[in-house]
């Protein structure tokens, strides 16, 4: 076996610092939530199968992204891929329209949080908010969340390099699912 296949997490970090090297899977924020809430989403959306975006929630979503905090934050693109919005605090700030999907949505986030320490050497805590909901959430990079993520890097990368999507998961939220009509025709 390869370095590389030894260990993921190593060689993900190494090829996402060396500006000449590509890393095998790019894993990006989105990846990292789309993980969190089904494995078939991730896996069609890696093979560039997109949603419709013009779907009423998904405008939604995109609106309150686009509004709130408008004036507060800033945005940055790391690699062409990793996109985040910092407050003036400094925190990195991630808005989401419902708290429905928390966990992903935290790990998202997270991500963000792991990404900036490990690849590009800053450290920044951040901040969950659901304008619509008025909530806000304060999200620190622990110990324990970093051993999460490095676990959900494996299991991206795992999904993503299979030949054929996950196998079918009914879930509570699959009727609502943009990626319905591939999954149960």
């Amino acid at each position: 076996m390869t370095q590389e296949k030894n260990n993921p997490i190593e060689s993900f970090v190494t090829a996402e610092r060396d500006t000449h090297r590509e890393p095998r899977v790019k894993i990006t924020g989105l990846m990292m939530q789309y993980y969190h809430v089904c494995e078939r989403e991730l896996w069609f959306m890696s093979r560039g199968i997109d949603i419709d975006r013009e779907d009423a929630n998904i405008r939604r979503g995109t609106h309150i992204d686009e509004t709130s905090y408008r004036d507060k934050r800033s945005s940055f693109q790391i690699n062409g891929r990793i996109n985040i919005d910092i407050l003036d605090s400094g925190d990195v700030i991630e808005v989401k329209a419902s708290s429905t999907f928390e966990k992903p949505a935290r790990m998202q986030l997270l991500y963000y949080l792991w990404y900036l320490d490990r690849i590009v050497d800053i450290k920044r805590d951040g901040i969950l908010a659901y304008p619509s909901e008025r909530k806000r959430e304060s999200v620190v990079l622990t110990d324990n969340a970093r051993s999460e993520i490095r676990t959900s890097i494996c299991g991206i990368i795992e999904i993503v390099e299979r030949d054929t999507a996950p196998a079918l998961e009914k879930k509570s939220f699959c009727d609502a699912c943009l990626y319905q009509d591939l999954c149960w025709m």
